[in-house]
């Protein structure tokens, strides 16, 4: 363990990558990282980061954000329950600890959207607490060196039992950053770069010859594909919006109507439906603008977007939290999921041509 530890550290001293969030240990920018990084790579993130860090420089001027501004902040980095546990996770924090991140780890695990792997990131980096941590570079690495025979998520209890072992007694701040870039940057998913690994000799995938076989991988069912139709509502140079439910999918996000088709209906027919069902306005469904193809965790969608014509009705907010009418130049405003977005990049792109 002892020269596990050292010769990771040593690595590190000379090739850890250069990260704004490692600059600082403040707990909140550090929180702020962690929550970003879930799921989402480093090159993404550090742009959003430093962009977070001028809007709100304090838990305070975050805690008391509107939720729609710090969805905004986060449009397209995707996962948005990470957007909205880390506000509420803020605001608890400035009213329950006066505004000061827990450094106890169960007090730190009851905090909305932190789970281990998160609370062990943050109060390492932060306190050079030496608490384990679980990321997926964290799981493929640990799994080369012990050659674990099954996929990670089959194992978690020891994969865990061998981070808290690993994890340096003095240095958890650096052991466990160093982990990380080991994962990132040497021990990657595919031709990891063995040859100049610290941990090589120690290795027991690589002295078996089957590093590039691990960790095995998940047998998964292929994920299910939905095909929306989308409308694109005029009315007097106007666009309508409505805002998604706070809970679930893009909870709090804006979009622009529509829903999934039914068999034996067509892209036209879907559309007047699910107005009818959603706004309760009757609408004409008029040309094609675009479809979107987007994959989410668990399915992908097609979004089959047309322009359509208010005919008769007034609005109502039945299946969302919110109903606008907009114009074009407004909607840059409002947080949209990502796939959205391409919608307003085709519509600002044909009303320029016409």
């Amino acid at each position: 363990m002892t020269e596990l530890r050292s010769s990771l550290l040593s690595w590190y001293a000379n090739q850890g990558r250069s990260l704004p969030w490692r600059k600082t240990r403040d707990p909140y920018a550090i929180w702020v990282s962690e929550i970003m990084l879930q799921q989402t790579q480093v090159k993404t993130v550090i742009p959003y980061f430093e962009r977070w860090m001028q809007q709100f420089p304090s838990i305070e001027s975050f805690a008391n954000a509107d939720l729609q501004t710090v969805l905004k902040a986060w449009e397209g980095l995707g996962y948005y329950a990470r957007a909205r546990n880390f506000h509420r996770a803020a605001q608890q924090v400035l009213q329950e600890y006066e505004g000061q991140f827990p450094t106890n780890l169960e007090t730190a695990l009851k905090l909305p959207g932190i789970g281990r792997t998160t609370a062990g990131g943050i109060l390492s980096a932060a306190f050079n607490q030496s608490l384990p941590i679980l990321d997926g570079n964290v799981k493929r690495v640990l799994a080369r060196i012990m050659a674990l025979e099954v996929p990670p998520s089959r194992s978690m209890s020891q994969l865990w039992e061998l981070s808290e072992t690993l994890v340096d007694p003095e240095k958890g701040r650096d052991f466990n950053q160093a982990l990380m870039d080991l994962g990132a940057t040497v021990c990657t998913p595919k031709n990891p770069a063995c040859l100049i690994c610290p941990w090589r000799s120690h290795c027991k995938a690589y002295n078996r010859g089957i590093q590039s076989e691990l960790p095995m991988s998940e047998t998964r069912a292929p994920i299910p594909h939905k095909v929306i139709g989308v409308a694109v509502i005029w009315k007097d140079q106007k666009i309508l919006i409505d805002r998604r439910k706070a809970e679930g999918l893009l909870g709090g996000l804006w979009e622009f109507p529509g829903g999934k088709v039914e068999p034996g209906e067509t892209i036209e027919q879907c559309i007047q439906r699910e107005i009818q069902e959603e706004l309760g306005i009757e609408i004409e469904v008029g040309e094609h603008l675009i479809t979107v193809d987007h994959t989410y965790t668990h399915f992908r969608v097609s979004l089959n977007v047309h322009h359509c014509q208010h005919v008769a009705g007034e609005p109502q907010a039945i299946e969302c939290d919110e109903i606008r009418w907009v114009t074009l130049d407004q909607l840059p405003e409002f947080p949209f999921p990502k796939a959205n977005i391409k919608i307003i990049e085709a519509l600002k792109s044909s009303c320029s041509n016409g």
